[in-house]
């Protein structure tokens, strides 16, 4: 009896420590179970803590270091980020350039190309684009007969006059910058998903 009240009296004082040890008050959060999955390392792009032992206190790294510890030792500019290969510009996965023209400059805009080449796949998805993003306005054949086009009033028909006449780039311009009634959809649809939408336009659209 003796040796059982002994292991109760044990377990009692184990399990009162251990629930004394979970208590939190202020600043202390309490004993944590597996503190890294509560406390993840940041890796601030443009900085680095470079004390190997920085955090060792809460650290469980395999390697020994502190657990705040987030150098890329391969990086010589004191940040955990590359810098872009001098002079370069990026591009997205078409190899398409930013789109850098002025609100203004509908004249550099005219003489843009498109830069997708046409298919059938393309015209397919300029379509499902045009229906998502161009038909509240300008209507599912383009006239401007769009249900929130009607409200407004106002809205371009696509095929009518000179709007026939305008070039890729006068739409994919428009398009992202807006113009008139017509607001900017730079911000909402992507540049590739832009110049499909004006590959729709003039090959669907404005030829039916």
């Amino acid at each position: 009896m003796k040796i059982i009240s002994s292991i109760y009296s044990i377990a009692v004082i184990g399990v009162s420590l251990g629930l004394a040890s979970c208590s939190a008050e202020g600043d202390y959060p309490g004993t944590e179970y597996a503190p890294q999955m509560y406390h993840s390392v940041p890796y601030e792009g443009l900085s680095q803590i470079t004390n190997e032992e920085e955090g060792q206190w809460l650290s469980t790294r395999e390697d020994g270091k502190g657990e705040f510890f987030n150098s890329n030792t391969n990086n010589p500019n004191r940040m955990n980020m590359r810098e872009p290969v001098a002079n370069t510009v990026p591009r997205n996965k078409e190899g398409i350039l930013p789109y850098r023209l002025k609100v203004a400059d509908l004249e550099g805009a005219a003489s843009t190309q498109n830069p997708i080449p046409l298919n059938d796949e393309v015209l397919a998805d300029g379509k499902r684009l045009f229906v998502q993003y161009c038909t509240p306005c300008h209507g599912s054949g383009g006239e401007g007969d769009g249900k929130a086009g009607m409200v407004i009033g106002g809205v371009a028909n696509l095929k009518g006059g000179a709007y026939l006449n305008l070039s890729e780039g006068h739409i994919f311009h428009v398009i992202t910058h807006g113009k008139g009634r017509m607001g900017a959809h730079g911000s909402q649809i992507t540049a590739d998903r832009r110049w499909e939408i004006v590959h729709y336009v003039k090959q669907e659209i404005q030829k039916q």
